[in-house]
């Protein structure tokens, strides 16, 4: 269950490079964490479409599936996979429902790990992870983005994810990528788009 978790979780994952990152000097990382924080508080749902690919060292090929995200302010969020699969994650009321090509399961989530893999996933999207004590922050930035990199602390959660690696457009409040990289050394990166913001979501996005 862990596995399959950690592997949804992957609102975060790196390695996947594409141009010349350098480090944010401290007024830069202030000013970006600053800016995120504030616009991201006006965030009451967000939805997007989203690609994942997933890297496993004893597959020869990547693993690429399609599907749609959304979050509903302060902690309710939906992954609903559509291609080349049906496979839904739902978190709400501190309990995590999957729905696994219409076999249906809930796990509840109030347990230490649990928690913390939902708020990762969350915090991404409104800013609140900059300020999370069990992760050490890096703030990197190219051309186009900027990137903040995360560490977990925790002992528990590095038997999971060894890296979180946010992309932020420089014209955007929002993640556009996320990467991560588990214990094992697999990776999985997710791209975004189509995000909308603040747009009614359907209650029937939330459920099973």
């Amino acid at each position: 269950m862990f596995k399959n978790i950690a592997f949804f979780a992957s609102l975060l994952i790196s390695g996947f490079v594409f141009a010349q990152n350098t480090a944010m000097t401290s007024a830069e990382s202030k000013a970006f964490v600053t800016k995120i924080s504030a616009e991201t508080k006006e965030i009451k749902t967000l939805q997007s479409d989203f690609v994942q690919t997933k890297k496993m060292d004893f597959l020869d090929k990547n693993i690429v599936t399609q599907g749609k995200m959304s979050l509903k302010s302060p902690n309710t969020l939906s992954w609903k996979y559509t291609k080349p699969y049906q496979y839904s994650i739902i978190f709400k009321e501190n309990k995590i429902f999957i729905n696994d090509q219409g076999k249906k399961s809930s796990v509840d989530a109030k347990s230490k790990t649990f928690e913390k893999i939902n708020k990762l996933i969350v915090g991404s999207s409104n800013g609140k992870m900059f300020s999370d004590p069990e992760f050490s922050v890096v703030y990197m930035k190219n051309s186009g983005s900027n990137i903040a990199k995360f560490t977990p602390k925790s002992a528990q959660l590095m038997k999971y994810i060894k890296q979180i690696e946010l992309h932020f457009p420089k014209n955007q409040t929002t993640v556009s990528q996320v990467n991560m990289t588990e214990a094992s050394g697999d990776t999985t990166n997710i791209v975004f788009k189509n995000t909308k913001i603040n747009a009614p979501i359907p209650a029937s996005e939330f459920s099973l």
